[in-house]
C-alpha cells in the first residue's frame, strides 16, 4: 500500500532539517537522496513548491510537483509581504483582473475546473480572504 507525504518546500532549498527530515525519516526514505532530487528538479524555479511524495512498499518513491499556492502568487503579483490579519477591515493591496487571470491560468492544473472564469473566481476568493482587492 502506497503512502503519500505532502510537503511545501522552497524551490531548490530542500534540506534534512524539519519538516523534510522527520517526514521522510518516518517513511524510511533516504533524506539526502530526496533533497538532491528535489533541488535538481526545482533548480531555476522560485517560491514555495508543493510536492507529493508517493512512497511504495519497497521504499521507492515518485515526486509529483504542483503549482505554487495561490496565496504566494497573489502576494507576488500584488507586491505585498503578507495578507491582512482582518481582511474585511484592512486591505493590504490590489490585484488587476489581468493579474488575476494570469494567476488563474498558472493554477489551472491544480484546480477542479477547466474554465478560466471559474478559476478566476476561486483565486479571487483567496485574494479577498487575504485582504487584496480586485480592481479593473
Amino acid at each position: 500500500m502506497a503512502k503519500v507525504i505532502k510537503l511545501q518546500i522552497m524551490a531548490g532549498k530542500a534540506n534534512p532539517a524539519p519538516p523534510v527530515g522527520p517526514a521522510l525519516g518516518q517513511a524510511g526514505l533516504n533524506i539526502q537522496e530526496f533533497c538532491l532530487k528535489f533541488n535538481a528538479a526545482t533548480n531555476g524555479k522560485e517560491g514555495i513548491i508543493p510536492v507529493e511524495i508517493i512512497v511504495a512498499d519497497d521504499k521507492t518513491y515518485t515526486l509529483v510537483f504542483h503549482t505554487p499556492p495561490a496565496s504566494e502568487l497573489i502576494k507576488k503579483y500584488a507586491k505585498i509581504q503578507k495578507g491582512s490579519g482582518s481582511a474585511l477591515l484592512k486591505k493590504v493591496g490590489n490585484l488587476s483582473k489581468a493579474d488575476l487571470k494570469t494567476i488563474a491560468e498558472i493554477k489551472m492544473p491544480d484546480l477542479n475546473t477547466e474554465n478560466v472564469e471559474q478559476a478566476m473566481k476561486i483565486v479571487s476568493g483567496t485574494a479577498r480572504q487575504m485582504g487584496v482587492e480586485i480592481v479593473d
